[in-house]
């Protein structure tokens, strides 16, 4: 799969095997699993797997979460974008089967935007390019960052659940309400 996207600042491309060394740093920070299950990595070779994984995910599925480079720096920063969930082992609020929108930052390039930049290309491309008829979001009622960028781009809050012993915001966006 190629992909390439691009925003003011920001490239989104498909993940590479060389992305390890930035996907380690992003997912081994306890700042960033803070309301992700604290569950960071302690490996290179996991920031491999997990590359692998989205990877798969290109393959069987069509889409997956990007690598966001920055374009000034040439850094790897994180990722966005678009991940179908299928299968019970991914459902989540009892849905499965669903696209959601998500975005993960190395903290160091936290509070410049790219969030809301990234999410914003990346609804675009869902519903203009994939023609996809909903996208979903989540995020725990505590990460006021998240919540904002979901709620910014248009997504429509719809309820709250548990996910384990925390609350979870969850948003839907159907393709006639984008862009109103």
């Amino acid at each position: 799969m190629k992909f390439h996207l691009e925003t003011e600042r920001l490239l989104l491309r498909e993940f590479r095997i060389t992305d390890v060394e930035g996907m380690f740093e992003l997912d081994s920070n306890p700042k960033v699993h803070k309301y992700l299950g604290k569950k960071t990595i302690k490996t290179k070779e996991e920031a491999k797997r997990m590359i692998e994984f989205i990877l798969k995910q290109y393959k069987e599925n069509g889409i997956g979460r990007f690598a966001v480079i920055e374009k000034s720096s040439g850094n790897f920063i994180g990722w966005s974008g678009l991940k179908l969930n299928k299968g019970t082992k991914e459902s989540l609020n009892g849905f499965q089967d669903f696209i959601d929108i998500g975005y993960r930052f190395i903290p160091k390039y936290w509070k410049k935007g790219y969030g809301l930049e990234t999410a914003i290309a990346c609804l675009e491309y869902g519903f203009k390019t994939m023609n996809l008829d909903t996208i979903y979001g989540a995020a725990e009622i505590g990460n006021i960052g998240s919540n904002k960028i979901l709620q910014k781009i248009g997504l429509q809050f719809v309820n709250e659940f548990k996910e384990g012993n925390k609350l979870v915001n969850w948003y839907e966006l159907k393709k006639e309400n984008y862009g109103k």
